[in-house]
């Protein structure tokens, strides 16, 4: 695959804090209409990977480069969100189109709250933008979190846990929305939910420090879960078909033989 083909490009990051390594030498190539799943135990560096594509992280060393000119969407941890802030939905949304230029007292324009709406359509709440963030639900306020990395625009799109805190209902409206957003940008997800995720997107990536990319090969399990893992584990498919996994590789052996994994 010729590398104008990949909107996201990532060489050989590795990210320390403090002598400790949260990610070692992960390289990625993420195609314009992927929907990528990245999977991993706590502690395994999944947010630290955002983080680093976002810029919200710099590297020890390595690179992460986009192929784009516009900001990327970033979904963060629903914990990590305050919702005893007194904003309403609309102007949550809002926010996202200010990137890191956030300020307060920041007047929006008519076109500004119009694409805001339109977004908020868009995820089907548009009658919630008058709300108190305070007041939704876990499904309805990850809806609103992703509304607001949508409305600048981009063409990656990246969730950390985005279901982790929403009912099963709600989950699965999430992840059909992101499967059909994956048609025009890239959507790259980090989640503990192996089997229901395994169903919607087209790769998976397991990461714990090293990062181990699958494509979209539907073969054997075990061995590739465990190895992340370091442990055995079980797949609980809760009523979902899922995909089964190959043997792990090494990534940079495949690229020194000339294969495009």
């Amino acid at each position: 695959m010729k590398n104008e083909d990949y909107i996201l490009e990532i060489k050989d990051l590795t990210v320390c804090y403090s002598g400790h390594c949260a990610l070692q030498s992960v390289n990625l190539d993420v195609r314009k209409d992927e929907f990528l799943g990245i999977i991993g135990p706590n502690g395994g560096g999944k947010s630290t990977l955002l983080k680093a594509i976002c810029g919200l992280i710099r590297p020890s060393s390595g690179t992460v480069k986009l192929n784009s000119s516009r900001p990327i969407g970033y979904v963060p941890q629903f914990s990590s969100f305050s919702k005893d802030f007194p904003i309403s939905v609309i102007e949550v949304v809002l926010t996202g189109m200010l990137g890191g230029r956030a300020r307060a007292f920041h007047r929006y324009s008519s076109s500004d709250i119009y694409k805001a709406q339109k977004t908020l359509s868009l995820l089907g709440i548009l009658d919630l933008e008058k709300r108190q963030i305070g007041t939704l639900s876990g499904g309805q306020l990850q809806k609103v979190l992703i509304a607001r990395a949508l409305v600048s625009n981009p063409e990656v799109l990246l969730l950390d846990e985005p279901t982790a805190s929403v009912d099963s209902t709600s989950k699965s409206n999430i992840y059909e929305f992101l499967s059909h957003l994956s048609k025009d940008m890239a959507v790259i997800i980090v989640s503990h939910d192996i089997g229901t995720i395994s169903s919607y997107v087209h790769s998976i990536a397991c990461l714990n420090k090293k990062l181990y990319y699958h494509g979209e090969d539907e073969i054997d399990l075990s061995m590739s879960i465990e190895k992340t893992y370091g442990c055995p584990i079980d797949m609980i498919a809760h009523g979902f078909p899922h995909r089964v996994l190959s043997p792990h590789l090494n990534h940079n052996a495949l690229k020194e033989d000339g294969k495009d994994v």
